[in-house]
């Protein structure tokens, strides 16, 4: 699972899907690997809008990896760089998470990664109604 998977993801389990504690969700036991990706300019760009930036910083520490900077540079002023570029590649595209677990920071749920893909499926008592 790469990080830009994760920088969407939260958990929806029965009583948690409307907290504002629910994601980002915390990996746990986790199995990394790197994996070349073909780097986009205009993807990445077009992502940024849509990212979390605090969040993917704090998984990206958390996974040891401390190329992005702790403030988010401000893209509203100057175009990112292709320094900055790369290294969100990284990040986003790169670093994959094969096993663990994420878990929930409010509700506690553990959601399961086998094989890179993440498990968000829910036991039927877990479904919000």
């Amino acid at each position: 699972m790469r990080l830009l998977t994760h920088n969407l993801l939260a958990c929806h389990a029965k009583n948690c899907g409307s907290s504002s504690n629910n994601f980002p969700l915390i990996f746990r036991n986790v199995k990394l690997e790197l994996i070349e990706a073909d780097y986009s300019e205009a993807f990445l760009k077009g992502f940024l809008p849509k990212l979390d930036w605090c969040a993917l910083v704090h998984t990206a520490r958390q996974l040891g990896d401390i190329s992005l900077p702790e403030q988010e540079p401000e893209f509203t002023q100057a175009p990112p760089t292709e320094a900055q570029l790369q290294a969100l590649h990284h990040v986003l595209l790169e670093i994959h998470v094969a096993e663990g677990e994420m878990l929930c920071p409010n509700c506690e749920h553990v959601y399961p990664i086998r094989s890179g893909i993440p498990n968000m499926l829910l036991a039927e008592h877990e479904i919000p109604k």
